[in-house]
């Protein structure tokens, strides 16, 4: 499984997918999907859905993760050639400068670009220390001319992404581009060829959402259209083993899955999740009874789709689980693959114990 796991991350962080423009990853995931005989379907948005009809006394559930990643949106170009952007998503303004991005104009006809960094000799103490802002930025794309960009195909609106990358680090940990969430995309592909070959369980629909990194959009249009009892979302937490995370939690890569108990943007967008505690406790017995570690997570800053999708209908019954990840939002995210292993493995044996039994009653 785990060599397998590798295999996908790594083909999918190679892969662009600003938000909005999704379909390159969507058609590797349904490449993948097909190759195991489980058909799947797009909606409007472009969510890609894999499901698995179980018993219908038993809670249904929506297991999803976003294929999306964080960017740049083309805004003007200049006369000289050079290109502006507007950022799309939450970008990190201190790791743009020199960055190698890709103009993704299509299969075959990407360009490569440079965000622009002022040379060291000439830059001025009051520059030194100042971060530029992503409406600051200019991309050159070596073409010269506002002409002869435009004729390589590069319009107003092109997206631009980090140059896709992947580095293998020691051991299982992998680092690159779009690890959030192409890692999430790897583990339900794991958990699709599962639950392709499995005999009962409830009803499982696998969402490969759209747009999460634009204000949280695709996942919430599936959960309306599907009215599932419980919703499941599969997302990056925050490692904190590192000296400059250590005081926000206690989440280590390479030490297992985890899940969050509470959640909270915080900053312009007043929301998050606080965990149904049925199914809180059920991936805490899954993980005990499978001798598994599972880490736990509380983070003001954090926000997933699940926090609109819990207020789809009358209410879902919700959770977070993810993988610890280093260097969120930048172009060289970091995660472990003994992670996704472990969190496929929970999903899996924690799903099969959702029964016609199992009550999401609060006080159960």
């Amino acid at each position: 499984m785990k060599d397998r796991l590798r295999a996908d991350l790594i083909d999918l962080m190679l892969i662009p997918g600003l938000s909005g423009h999704e379909e390159r990853v969507a058609r590797a995931i349904r490449t993948r999907l097909a190759a195991e005989g489980i058909e799947s379907r797009t909606d409007r948005l472009g969510n890609l859905i894999a499901s698995f009809p179980g018993d219908p006394d038993a809670p249904s559930v929506m297991l999803f993760t976003h294929m999306d990643q964080l960017g740049f949106f083309v805004r003007r170009i200049e006369a000289d050639g050079l290109i502006r952007v507007e950022r799309m998503g939450g970008v990190s303004e201190r790791a743009m400068a020199a960055q190698v991005v890709t103009l993704c104009l299509g299969e075959g006809r990407d360009l490569p670009g440079i965000i622009m960094n002022k040379a060291h000799h000439a830059t001025g103490p009051d520059e030194k220390y100042r971060v530029l802002t992503a409406p600051e930025i200019t991309i050159d794309t070596g073409h010269g001319s506002k002409a002869a960009v435009e004729a390589a195909g590069v319009r107003i609106g092109t997206p631009v992404v980090y140059r896709p990358q992947v580095v293998a680090l020691d051991g299982d940990r992998i680092a690159g581009t779009a690890v959030d969430d192409r890692a999430g995309c790897a583990v339900l592909l794991e958990v699709a060829r599962a639950l392709a070959l499995r005999m009962d369980g409830p009803t499982v629909h696998l969402v490969f959402s759209v747009q999460e990194e634009f204000n949280l959009r695709g996942a919430v249009v599936v959960a309306q259209a599907l009215q599932p009892d419980i919703a499941l979302q599969v997302d990056l937490m925050l490692a904190t083993d590192t000296p400059d995370m250590a005081q926000r939690g206690e989440m280590m890569l390479g030490q297992g899955p985890g899940i969050s108990l509470y959640s909270f943007h915080g900053r312009g967008t007043l929301n998050g999740v606080i965990p149904h505690p049925a199914l809180v406790r059920l991936f805490e017995d899954t993980a005990a009874a499978e001798g598994m570690a599972l880490q736990r997570s509380a983070q003001v800053g954090v926000l997933t789709d699940l926090s609109y999708v819990q207020l789809v209908g009358e209410g879902v019954a919700s959770l977070d689980l993810g993988f610890p990840m280093r260097h969120s939002h930048s172009a060289v995210e970091c995660c472990d693959v003994a992670d996704l292993e472990a969190l496929s493995r929970l999903l899996q044996a924690g799903i099969a114990r959702i029964g016609p039994g199992f009550s999401l009653t609060r006080g159960d």
